[in-house]
């Protein structure tokens, strides 16, 4: 048994000091990715150490290990709220509408980028569906603000000119989440594009030749190589798109919200953002943030391992 240890730990020692050489060997690697780790660990790690609160009565006074413990109150608190059940129903509904609409938009330009045959227009239709990503939120919604408005949008405008009623876009709950998903669809589909693009050239073009003298068609070769081709790269997005499933931009959604659309338009993010920072309640806020953050994870990991099963194309 003692020489069995032995054995192990000289094993050990062996495989550190061979690690150890590697890593002397490659400095260089290690030093650029330095600012990165210093940066995550500063950054993402050091502060859940503050994540305690959500289980403390926190304040300002007894700090964050003074503050008395008072376990899953706040939860309890969140669960049993009046607004429970519309601020998570309201997440949800606006996370799937946007991943049955948005998700598809940038495959399909993906695919229709790949088969135009002219570079020149390609780059120029390339440029013009990736420039809207650059624009602010804020700029977005204004420009919404403006095409939208009932007296002097040109949309009601033209409603008007037809003899229809103008509408109120931007106030009214009905039309909050088809603006809200859409406007965003227009916004990211060229930028989300890049990477079925970028997966897309990596695909043998030998395929496609031999399917050309089989008397495939573009449409056939799209089905048949291209979409089994991006196929990883769809699946590992879409794993990590349903691991933020939970989490929604506070940013448009808040400056979109207002008393008419409150009743859609409030959602995690909003109400921990007024919970928290407006209200001062930053135990309770913390609390819904954390049960947010679980329920990603939950959600990643199980998506993650279906795809496994069903395709073999995993996270992890």
């Amino acid at each position: 048994m003692q020489q069995a240890k032995a054995i192990k730990a000289s094993r050990r020692k062996t495989h550190w000091k061979h690690t150890w050489k590697l890593a002397v060997q490659n400095r260089a690697l290690y030093l650029m990715i330095l600012p990165a780790f210093l940066y995550i660990a500063i950054f993402h790690y050091w502060p859940m150490y503050g994540v305690q609160i959500a289980f403390r009565n926190f304040n300002f006074a007894d700090g964050i290990t003074g503050s008395p413990w008072v376990g899953l109150k706040w939860f309890r608190y969140f669960f049993k709220s009046n607004n429970f059940k519309n601020v998570v129903g309201n997440t949800l509904i606006l996370n799937f509408y946007n991943l049955l609409a948005g998700f598809p938009v940038p495959i399909i330009l993906a695919l229709v980028m790949n088969s135009i045959p002219g570079k020149r227009f390609k780059r120029v239709a390339q440029t013009i569906t990736y420039l809207p990503h650059f624009i602010s939120v804020v700029v977005l919604v204004g420009l919404m603000s403006c095409m939208f408005s009932v007296n002097s949008g040109w949309v009601n405008t033209i409603v008007k000119a037809f003899g229809g009623t103008p509408a109120y876009v931007m106030g009214e709950a009905k039309y909050f989440r088809h603006v809200y998903v859409w406007s965003g669809v227009w916004q990211e589909m060229g930028w989300n594009s890049i990477i079925y693009l970028a997966a897309l050239t990596s695909i043998d073009s030998g395929l496609h030749e031999a399917a050309m003298i089989d008397g495939a068609g573009k449409l056939r070769r799209i089905w048949h190589i291209d979409i089994p081709g991006i196929l990883p790269t769809i699946a590992i997005l879409l794993i990590m798109r349903f691991g933020q499933m939970m989490s929604l931009g506070f940013d448009k959604a808040y400056i979109m919200q207002n008393s008419l659309n409150y009743s859609v338009s409030e959602v995690l993010s909003t109400y921990i953002y007024k919970q928290g920072i407006k209200s001062t309640k930053y135990s309770y806020s913390a609390a819904i943030s954390l049960f947010n953050n679980l329920i990603n994870l939950i959600m990643l990991v199980t998506v993650n391992r279906i795809s496994d099963k069903l395709s073999g194309n995993s996270l992890f």
